[in-house]
């Protein structure tokens, strides 16, 4: 286990530097392991590289695990987020960031009790009757200690660690000076207001009184229903530093041996945990935005326990406005409904240039969605192949739209950044107990009364998006019929940009995509969740993986030259 100071927060400038540069030092770590097996890769072929792969990721991910617990801080988010990623990382790479989940080593005992003698101006022997030394559980931000009450009740104290406020400056800091230089090698406008979406985010979560609020509100919601159910709050003992809540037994949701040798089904399970966020989501509007395994555990019973409300969220009214008319816009085909209901959830700049938006819409639309079946999708479908994310880019490129392009017209709203990460990390949950889940079967319900409200239905819907579709055959194709909707607004233009240009330009492309697939391997959840549109969660949760784009800057700059001469 790596060597760590509990006892003086890093709060001076070297302490500053050397957290910034343990991060550089082992992303070029990373880099050059995974780049260099890669090129060694080519030259000695496919069989040798199948067999060395499982223990160079395993390595290259045990020396991440090593940093991040020295790091800690917002640093464990990060790499909790990635560890939850099944579908998304190798398996042998991801399994050895598990321990992240529910397994952070403890601070002392005496900086336990110097906070809560802060928060009460008594020590834990005069709350509790009985107060363990030992912590049961320890994350980033907090550790938690089982105790009992002079009433004889058992509780579980979480207490803030005294530091946490300068550690978390720090990191945030750190963060945006990641983000800004990410902007300038890759000229990318509007990361200052992601980075402060983040530092919004994790300052909640300092919060717990805000957390014990959050607890009681949704547990509220669930009243009634047995097979959900949420620690109770003493209030008593509870501060905004230190939250203290009934114990509640229970297996790890991910331990899928200690739930089978319960005989517990797992396909319930997985059933019953996306029922229950259905109806936090949708029906309810306040939601639990952690769901990592070590924050749901399971009742003998096969009843699920929710744990730590630190990060909670709700649907803004743009949102709830305009999710419905985005998924009907998909069922419509109406890629214009699309952009309206998007520009009304704050997805698109105001200030970006007309026509542009609906182009990339249409693109998106055409390449993943048009054809798509939403009945019979199941999660061993959901597979994130990397070879058609190059393909989208260069995609993009042929179209004369770049990265900077599109992040200058697209950005992300806060509450989406929350749901996002929510339904990623739902995702992954479910796929681990129910490989071959069909969520539209549990989803549609919800859905439907979120989307058409109680006095419409899917049948009406559907009939009313087939005589649309039946129309438009019956007229003109889809493509004319944009073309003349386009003429009668004025924006029909010829572009032949480039064209002189495009061997080089894919050149250099090509370049740009082998040192890509490179830096996938060592920080791959990053750009992934950047090139899918998660601009604000890559770069601000795994700000260990945000600085190894120093390493593509390079290849970018040597691009932008061809750029200018192709314009010039």
């Amino acid at each position: 286990m790596p060597d760590i100071d509990h006892h003086q927060p890093p709060q001076s400038p070297a302490a500053r530097r050397f957290r910034l540069l343990r991060a550089y030092r082992v992303t070029l770590r990373l880099l050059l392991s995974l780049g260099g097996f890669h090129l060694l890769g080519r030259l000695r072929g496919a069989e040798w590289v199948s067999r060395r792969m499982p223990d160079v990721y395993r390595r290259n991910a045990r020396r991440l695990k090593e940093t991040i617990l020295v790091l800690k801080g917002l640093f464990i988010k990060a790499g909790q987020l990635i560890s939850i990623m099944s579908n998304f990382l190798p398996e042998d790479f991801r399994r050895e960031l598990e321990e992240l989940q529910d397994r952070i080593p403890p601070r002392p005992l005496e900086e336990m009790i110097t906070r809560i003698r802060q928060e009460f101006g008594k020590g834990p022997e005069a709350l509790f009757a009985e107060f363990e030394t030992e912590a049961i559980a320890s994350a980033s931000l907090a550790q938690v200690h089982k105790a009992r009450l002079h009433d004889g009740r058992v509780v579980a104290v979480k207490v803030q660690y005294p530091d946490i406020e300068a550690i978390a400056r720090i990191d945030l800091a750190t963060i945006q000076r990641l983000l800004r230089l990410v902007g300038w090698v890759l000229r990318i406008r509007g990361l200052d207001a992601n980075f402060a979406q983040i530092r919004e985010m994790i300052l909640a979560e300092l919060d717990f009184q805000q957390e014990a609020d959050h607890i009681e509100q949704i547990a509220a919601n669930f009243a009634g229903n047995a097979q959900v159910s949420f620690p109770a709050v003493i209030r008593e003992c509870s501060s905004q530093r230190v939250l203290t809540t009934e114990f509640i037994e229970g297996i790890k949701i991910s331990d899928r041996e200690a739930l089978e040798a319960a005989g517990l089904n797992l396909e319930v399970l997985a059933e019953r945990v996306l029922t229950a966020y259905c109806q936090m989501i949708f029906s309810d509007g306040l939601y639990h935005a952690d769901p990592h395994p070590g924050n749901i555990l399971v009742r003998p019973d096969g009843g699920i326990v929710f744990l730590d409300f630190g990060a909670v969220a709700q649907l803004s009214p743009a949102m709830k406005e305009g999710i419905p008319v985005f998924l009907e816009g998909l069922l419509r085909r109406n890629t214009e409904q699309i952009e309206s209901a998007l520009k009304r959830m704050g997805f698109i700049a105001r200030h970006q240039q007309e026509g542009q938006a609906e182009r990339i819409i249409e693109f998106f639309y055409s390449r993943f969605l048009e054809g798509m079946s939403f009945d019979s999708w199941n999660l061993q479908e959901i597979q994130i192949d990397i070879q058609t994310k190059f393909d989208m880019l260069a995609d993009l490129r042929k179209m004369n739209i770049s990265l900077r392009e599109m992040t200058a017209i697209f950005q992300i709203p806060k509450d989406w950044v929350l749901l996002e990460r929510t339904l990623l990390l739902l995702l992954g949950l479910c796929t681990h107990l129910h490989p071959t889940m069909n969520p539209m079967k549990t989803i549609r319900a919800y859905l439907e009364e979120f989307v058409l409200g109680k006095e419409r239905d899917w049948v009406k819907l559907a009939g009313s998006v087939v005589k649309n579709m039946a129309l438009s055959a019956l007229t003109i194709p889809d493509d004319l019929k944009r073309f003349l909707h386009k003429a009668n607004r004025g924006e029909l233009a010829l572009n032949t940009r480039g064209l002189q240009e495009s061997a080089r330009l894919i050149y250099a492309l090509g370049h740009q995509l082998i040192y890509t697939l490179f830096t996938l391997s060592a920080g791959g959840f990053a750009y992934l969740a950047h090139t899918r549109g998660e601009i604000a969660l890559a770069q601000g949760l795994a700000g260990v993986s945000g600085f190894f784009l120093l390493c593509l800057g390079g290849s970018f700059l040597g691009a932008r030259k061809w750029e200018k001469k192709s314009s010039s």
